[in-house]
This record gives C-alpha cells, sequence and structure tokens, in this order.
C-alpha cells in the first residue's frame, strides 16, 4: 500500500476504500451552496477540498463514477483527469452532463472516484522505421472486434 500524505479542507470525512479490493476512492463536490444544476452539455469544475502530495513515479487519476453515468448522464470530461506527482493544490473534478435534461449536483455528493496508479517516463529514442507486427498501422477495428 502507499503512503500519501493529503490534506482535508472539506466539510466530508477523508476519502475510503469501500471494500478490500476497491481500486477507487469517491470525492464528494465540497461546495459553498447547497449545490447547482448542469444543463446539458454543460460542464464545471466542482472543489474536492483535498490536497494531496504524491510520491514521484504516481499518479491520480480521477475518473467518472458509474452511477453518476447510468443515472444521470454525468461524466468526467477530461476522463481520466491526471494529478501529477508534483502538483500540491486542490483536487477539481470537471463534471459534464452528456443528458438532455437538466442534472442537480449537491453538495456533499460523491461526484468522481480517484484511483492512485504508478507510472513510467519514457526516454524517446528517435529511429528511422519501426518493428513490424502482426497488426501493423490497423486502427479500430482492424483486430475483428
Amino acid at each position: 500500500m502507499q503512503k500519501i500524505q493529503i490534506v482535508n479542507k472539506s466539510k466530508y470525512p477523508l476519502p475510503e476504500y469501500k471494500t478490500k479490493d476497491s481500486a477507487g476512492v469517491d470525492l464528494h463536490a465540497n461546495l459553498d451552496v447547497d449545490g447547482f444544476t448542469l444543463k446539458p452539455l454543460e460542464r464545471k469544475l466542482v472543489p474536492t477540498g483535498i490536497y494531496i502530495a504524491l510520491t514521484e513515479g504516481f499518479e491520480a487519476q480521477v475518473r467518472p463514477r458509474s452511477g453518476m453515468a447510468l443515472k444521470k448522464g454525468i461524466s468526467v470530461l477530461n476522463a481520466p483527469g491526471t494529478i501529477d506527482a508534483d502538483y500540491r493544490g486542490e483536487i477539481g473534478v470537471i463534471l459534464v452532463n452528456l443528458s438532455n435534461e437538466e442534472v442537480y449536483i449537491e453538495d456533499g455528493e460523491r461526484v468522481a472516484q480517484l484511483v492512485i496508479a504508478k507510472y513510467t517516463q519514457a526516454d524517446w529514442e528517435v529511429v528511422e522505421s519501426l518493428s513490424e507486427t502482426v497488426r501493423g498501422a490497423g486502427g479500430f477495428g482492424s483486430t475483428g472486434f
């Protein structure tokens, strides 16, 4: 398990894993008002009141919650949103309403999930050509699926 420093300036408890095998923790909207309405195709940056310090080699991914997507048509616009290891500001969630109806987002509502992931940086090697593969340059649908 990776130790991560966290500052919670929100009105809500620390993010927590709901089950032993949960990959992500829920992020709550931490609003100065009771809530707000998102019109169809409207987007809004939602504060969480959560600040973290990741270890080098790790990122935090802000992802949509499947329940909000299915029930309300709400998603995270830049999914997954990446929080870099050197970022120390408040975690914000860019919500978008992909439904045909207005959707009300309440203060304290679980608006996204946060997943911690290990990454590596690439050391680019410039070459004249790439090795051949069976797939080659085949794009979307080229593998038969």
